[in-house]
């Protein structure tokens, strides 16, 4: 068989600059504020089990699946899916049009940081004072103030406001920065990121070292890790878990599709995925130890004194962790300006990853789909983007940035997007394709296994994610409009953004493209079709229970019948995917294709399942009882604490090892490369 492409692409220069590159993309500013403080909020320790969890059933699986079909069809996410059908082409741009949405204000975030390590270089040159220096309750104040009133001018409501011009050149420098890091391709993104992300770990290795000698450091560590296992009893634990893990990984933007791309022909898939995936984890939890040993320190320092402070009053979600609460951490320090610039330089190298690598699946996607030169579409793209960007550097622009944010990188967004991904790939494309496709160069083999999971349990895992929250924005005040009646313009306007991703995504797959790529001719053509009768039955049955939900919603009954429903329609709902899988397993062979009516059931079905469990879970989450008490100071971890931290530890430097001896083991055979369609027979797909 031959390529699936005509030109010669550019590919990366080394196999670590790939991996560098995609563990640069997936760790973000995200991993030091995101996951620190969900396993703080959510369980402590006992959190890590759902994390865990997730990162292997979802996480992983994902990331191999990305990874495969960019390296199959060696173009960017658009290109990618068109593969399969030219009307897949849409979810491809759908992922896309979701990072441009986020790029748009990233680099905005950068620009913080870029503002906040100037003032510790200034800080450095002035006796090492820091502007937002203060002790106790007054210090932390001090930082509050000093982010949202000096730094942003920050106003509250849906207004704007004046631009910040103080802002705007940071802004300015970011984007110059994104632009010479990737305007000569991957090649150029191989050899920087061999800096920009070993650096970050260092200097999160220092800041750690720096936290544990701190005294009161446990303190902190207490409250990080010590181990709230009721928590686990809260379906709210998991959904933030598995929720985490599919965003911390940079999943369904088309980044790891687009980087796959440029992969050598030969090059690992599955061990590739699984290394990166490990070390976005052990990132977070690394990043974990950093703040939260150091807010210990503060907080011990403060208790000294006459206005003690514990750890939970600065511990926030978001930018204002990395921007008021661990700038006031760092102020208590001695040498504060020089561990301020260590904190800040690693949050630049941190954020500037993963801003160009979107940057880069955007720009590749375009050019794919153009032709158009690349020394045309970056600059006027970075014009755009930073254009736009001067949105969020006014003064009400941070509000608008966390509302668009929370929609865009949330539910709403980027989980539909995967699960769009997983259905798609899953029951309208052949999988079983994929899947030797990667293990034909892969260090290690992936089983029929994995396409269950792509097929069956992810979507359900997903389409739960999306359906919990679609129900509880419906039933919820203050999602859209205010007790009183009044809308709420910002998160209006947030789900305005997401709904109209899709329309963008269409009108872009329906623009005509470059034509010096032939179409490809699609595997399923002239193939026999089989299982009509068996799909139309579990095409029937879903849509069946599809109507009881409906009417279980909508319709006043007794509350015995909605159990009824409910029940009937999760277990019915089982029983026509498996059906419809069936059929796919059956007949999905080198000589037939299933009925469309299996997978369109199949994909029903699915959804069935995932609102069922979801209406299960918030009855649950409504019926539990939730204590507020307050946290007592402790000094020091307790000894499932100690389990825990060896278990991580010995799960990452476990895992790590493993996958390092199967490159290595791999390497010292010479076993040549194999076309997926020469292995094995298309009825194990």
């Amino acid at each position: 068989m031959a390529e699936l492409l005509e030109e010669q692409r550019e590919s990366w220069g080394t196999r670590g600059g790939f991996i560098l590159a995609a563990i640069g993309s997936a760790v973000g500013l995200g991993n030091l504020w995101g996951f620190p403080y969900k396993l703080y909020s959510y369980g402590g320790g006992a959190f890590l089990i759902p994390y865990i969890i997730a990162l292997l059933v979802v996480g992983i699986p994902i990331m191999v699946l990305e990874f495969s079909i960019g390296h199959y069809t060696q173009r960017a996410a658009p290109d990618a899916f068109k593969r399969g059908h030219r009307r897949f082409e849409m979810v491809g741009w759908w992922g896309i049009v979701l990072a441009f949405v986020i790029v748009t204000y990233y680099p905005v975030i950068l620009a913080y940081c870029f503002s906040f390590l100037w003032y510790s270089i200034v800080g450095i040159f002035n006796g090492g004072e820091l502007p937002w220096a203060g002790e106790g309750i007054e210090g932390v104040e001090n930082a509050k103030s000093f982010f949202n009133d000096t730094y942003l001018g920050r106003i509250e409501g849906p207004n704007l406001g004046a631009i910040r011009w103080n802002i705007v050149w940071p802004l300015f420098i970011t984007w110059v920065a994104m632009y010479f890091c990737i305007f000569k391709g991957v090649r150029l993104v191989g050899k920087i990121v061999w800096l920009t992300v070993p650096l970050p770990w260092l200097m999160l290795l220092i800041l750690t070292v720096r936290g544990l000698t701190l005294k009161g450091s446990m303190q902190g560590l207490a409250y990080y890790l010590d181990p709230v296992w009721s928590e686990l009893a809260k379906p709210i634990t998991w959904r933030y878990a598995f929720g985490q893990v599919f965003f911390s990984l940079s999943l369904a933007y088309g980044i790891m599709i687009t980087y796959a791309s440029f992969l050598h022909r030969k090059s690992d898939i599955n061990n590739n995925a699984a290394i990166i995936s490990i070390a976005d984890f052990a990132t977070s939890f690394v990043a974990g130890l950093a703040v939260f040993a150091t807010l210990g320190g503060m907080a011990f320092m403060t208790q000294l004194g006459d206005n003690p402070v514990a750890v939970e009053q600065v511990v926030e979600t978001g930018p204002s962790l990395a921007f008021v609460a661990f700038p006031y951490a760092l102020a208590q320090l001695p040498y504060s300006a020089w561990f301020s610039f260590v904190f800040f330089f690693a949050l630049v190298t941190l954020g500037l990853d993963s801003a160009f690598s979107m940057t880069e699946a955007i720009l590749a996607s375009i050019v794919d789909k153009t032709g158009w030169r690349r020394g045309i579409v970056l600059p006027v793209m970075s014009i755009v983007g930073f254009l736009l960007g001067l949105i969020y550097v006014t003064r009400g622009g941070f509000n608008w940035l966390g509302t668009i944010d929370g929609f865009v990188n949330g539910t709403w967004g980027i989980a539909f997007m995967g699960l769009l991904e997983c259905v798609v790939l899953g029951w309208l494309w052949r999988i079983g394709t994929l899947r030797r496709h990667a293990n034909s160069r892969s260090d290690w083999k992936l089983g029929k296994w994995w396409d269950y999971l792509i097929r069956l349990v992810i979507p359900v895992f997903l389409g739960t994610l999306f359906f919990w929250q679609l129900f509880d924005d419906i039933r919820g005040e203050g999602f859209l409009r205010t007790p009183e009646g009044d809308w709420i313009l910002p998160n209006c306007v947030g789900l305005g953004v997401v709904a109209l991703v899709p329309v963008v995504a269409i009108i872009l797959s329906l623009a005509k493209g470059r034509k010096d790529i032939r179409e490809q001719e699609r595997p399923e053509q002239g193939l026999v079709v089989g299982g009509r009768r068996e799909g139309a039955i579990a095409f029937f049955a879903a849509s069946v229970i599809a109507v009881l939900l409906v009417l279980w919603l909508k319709v006043p009954m007794p509350q015995a019948a909605k159990q009824v429903i409910l029940w009937l329609s999760l277990v019915g709902g089982v029983a026509a995917m498996l059906l419809a899988n069936y059929v796919l397993d059956k007949h999905h062979t080198s000589t037939s294709q299933a009925s469309w009516l299996a997978r369109w059931a199949g994909i029903m079905a699915a959804m069935d399942i995932s609102a069922a469990i979801a209406v299960i879970l918030i009855g649950l989450a409504d019926g539990a009882e939730i204590e507020e008490t307050t946290a007592p100071i402790r000094d020091k971890l307790s000894g499932v604490s100690y389990v825990i931290l060896a278990v991580v530890f010995l799960i990452i430097i476990g895992g790590l090892g493993w996958c390092f001896y199967k490159a290595l083991a791999a390497a010292g055979r010479d076993t040549g490369i194999q076309h997926p369609d020469e292995v094995g027979d298309d009825s194990s797909s």
